[in-house]
């Protein structure tokens, strides 16, 4: 059996979780039974694992790029459930230091990332909050502890967006962010698309409805409208295989059209 050690409280194990789904297509062993049917009925319609498998090579590559720009904390907003190339590993190899606050309100993400994290320095911290109430994150003292805002730093919204409603305003959500962003920090935004599946994004949005978030399929218009206030990194808002792919089998990776990904740069005012 694939069971988690225990059940945090407050957890309904029958319920699919997104985030244990997602471990599930990423041949993780941190999930339910429930979150291994849903996420099967989501395989049925397509290459599922690829598709998150892109996402995931996506952060590392853009993490790398910020790093590069000199950019040594970041934010890791919706982080589930811990993998390879999480955010500080990736980052700390070009700054040994870097800050990291993750943030997630699923208490089993919590646990996982709290062993994960367990022995690490002060510099590296799991943050229980709520995407959608940006003033839960950004004034935490956790955060405050650990991010400079006065300094560029790196807004990760890796595969979190796209669970929250229009009334959720997720464009409201980045934009209070922005605000808090000095110039020269980096948005980093991955979100889910069915522009070119629109009748599979149907039957997936109703696997959905029984878990625990929602899936919200959105356009590029939509997508690219999260970097008003940012200046776009070449590609711009593009297909999550044509980022900037590192190695060729990563640009060929079935499922990239379900992926809007994009960078944007805060400009001096």
């Amino acid at each position: 059996m694939t069971y988690p050690p225990r059940v945090p409280t407050g957890i309904n194990p029958k319920v699919p979780n997104s985030a244990r789904m997602y471990d599930y297509y990423l041949g993780g062993k941190d999930n339910f039974a429930a979150d291994r049917e849903a996420a099967e009925k989501i395989m049925a319609l397509g290459p599922s694992r690829d598709i998150c498998l892109a996402n995931r090579r996506f952060l590392g590559r853009a993490v790398r790029h910020v790093a590069d720009q000199g950019i040594d904390q970041f934010i890791d907003l919706g982080t589930g459930l811990p993998n390879q190339n999480n955010v500080h590993e990736v980052a700390r190899k070009a700054h040994p230091d870097a800050h990291v606050v993750y943030v997630d309100y699923d208490p089993v993400v919590i646990v996982h990332a709290r062993a994960l994290l367990a022995g690490t320095d002060t510099g590296i911290t799991i943050l229980p909050a709520d995407v959608r109430k940006p003033a839960s994150i950004l004034d935490a003292p956790e955060t405050k502890k650990l991010i400079d805002f006065s300094r560029p730093v790196g807004v990760v919204f890796l595969g979190v967006l796209h669970c929250l409603t229009d009334r959720d305003d997720p464009w409201g959500v980045v934009a209070e962010f922005r605000e808090r962003m000095a110039p020269g920090s980096a948005l980093i935004v991955s979100h889910l698309t069915d522009d070119a599946h629109p009748e599979v994004g149907v039957a997936a949005r109703e696997v959905y409805e029984e878990a625990d978030a929602p899936l919200i399929h959105r356009s590029r218009e939509q997508i690219t409208r999260m970097f008003d206030g940012f200046d776009l990194v070449e590609p711009g808002v593009t297909h999550v295989a044509d980022w900037r792919p590192e190695e060729a089998w990563e640009s060929g990776l079935a499922g990239s059209e379900w992926w809007y990904v994009g960078i944007g740069h805060k400009p001096s005012p």
